[in-house]
């Protein structure tokens, strides 16, 4: 096993996870829609943010821990629903799962994940929280909502963004399936990833589990493009948003929330947590990123739910800018998964604890030593985004 303490960035991960992961599901995780715009801005827009620097403070015994739903996590954030994520690594949602619990922070399954909700329970992960997309077949997401309930999944997130599938030209011209459909491109990129291979002839999980066997009139269900088309819904409204808290009977958390006034119904339907978030990039591009989108979305709801965000975060720095902004958790996506690509369940660990060591080492040089204390003092005027909207 190579020194993972040579890792020292996010950037070393993804390079040996380009490396390691067959082309279609390497990109998968590392494109955005369209013209790739906001994909792009979701990082760049966090360059102009500078931090102050405040020397000659007591910097010991420095604290990073948080409640996230009112759970105690040692840094305020939690592991993306990221499909596919079971072909990164072979089981890799349970890799995933493992790596973030023993961190210290909650993990979220996706419904299109590899590794099944029952996959996680018999592997014996901890409860777990679980990704909702909601679908045509109602009876489905409603089986779905049971099945998490019954494996004491302690909380629900769902998507809100993902109605229709964008425009994701990379996942077209790879003929994104699971398994990799046996292409004369597929198979040439195939033959340079031997170890990946190897781990995939020994495992027996290659399709999406949380839905087969369970889901009817599913014409191709190695594509994602093509269940997207059929099952997601539409139509999906407020008014359904209050059905499936009512189904689910616990904590919910609304993710793709890009407006003030979303977060504002996102309250009164009753979500106990909203996600600022524009899917990392891969639904509408030449929306605002994540970061710009944050003051006015924290404005707005002021303290009557907890505002977290995702998209665009690959250093600690940009969790702490985020952190001093107003967001009281950052999901993490690419990241971790990166980390999984490249080393597996010791990829996530490192790629975790570079995020932690990046958001901790800067808090001490911003003069605190206490997450809770840290607030939007610690950045320059006039270079971060402020509301805008009354």
């Amino acid at each position: 096993m190579k020194d993972l303490s040579l890792m020292t960035n996010i950037e070393d991960l993804r390079r040996v996870c380009y490396r390691n992961v067959p082309k279609m599901f390497y990109e998968y995780v590392d494109t955005g829609s369209w013209t790739q715009s906001t994909y792009r801005e979701n990082h760049t827009d966090f360059e102009p943010i500078k931090f102050k620097q405040k020397i000659l403070v007591d910097m010991a015994n420095r604290s990073l821990e948080t409640k996230l739903l009112g759970k105690t996590a040692k840094f305020p954030a939690m592991t993306a629903p990221v499909g596919f994520m079971g072909m990164m690594w072979a089981d890799g949602e349970i890799h995933m799962a493992r790596a973030a619990q023993k961190f210290g922070i909650p993990f979220t399954l996706s419904t299109m994940s590899i590794c099944s909700i029952e996959d996680l329970v018999e592997a014996g992960v901890e409860p777990f929280w679980f990704q909702l997309y909601v679908m045509r077949d109602r009876e489905f997401m409603k089986d779905l909502i049971r099945r998490a309930k019954a494996a004491n999944c302690s909380a629900l997130v769902v998507t809100v963004d993902l109605q229709v599938l964008g425009n994701r030209h990379r996942d077209i011209k790879n003929g994104l399936s699971t398994p990799p459909k046996f292409t004369i491109p597929n198979l040439i990129n195939l033959s340079t990833k031997i170890p990946w291979g190897l781990r995939y002839l020994k495992n027996r999980r290659w399709t999406f589990r949380n839905i087969a066997g369970h889901a009817k009139n599913v014409s191709d269900l190695s594509s994602l493009s093509s269940w997207t088309k059929e099952q997601f819904d539409p139509s999906l409204q407020w008014s359904d948003i209050e059905e499936i808290k009512n189904l689910w009977g616990d904590k919910i958390i609304l993710k793709g929330i890009m407006l003030p006034e979303d977060a504002q119904l996102a309250v009164k339907h009753g979500a106990d947590a909203i996600i600022v978030s524009n899917h990392g990039g891969r639904q509408m591009d030449g929306t605002l990123s994540a970061i710009k989108a944050l003051p006015d979305i924290v404005s707005a709801v002021g303290d009557k739910t907890e505002v977290w965000i995702d998209s665009g975060f690959y250093s600690g720095q940009d969790m702490l800018k985020a952190w001093a902004m107003g967001a009281r958790g950052i999901m993490l996506g690419r990241a971790p998964v990166y980390g999984l690509g490249a080393y597996g369940e010791d990829g996530v660990t490192r790629a975790l604890q570079i995020m932690y060591d990046e958001m901790d080492t800067t808090m001490a040089f911003a003069g605190h030593r206490d997450i809770q204390n840290v607030t939007s003092d610690i950045l320059v005027p006039g270079t971060y985004p402020t509301p805008i909207m009354g």
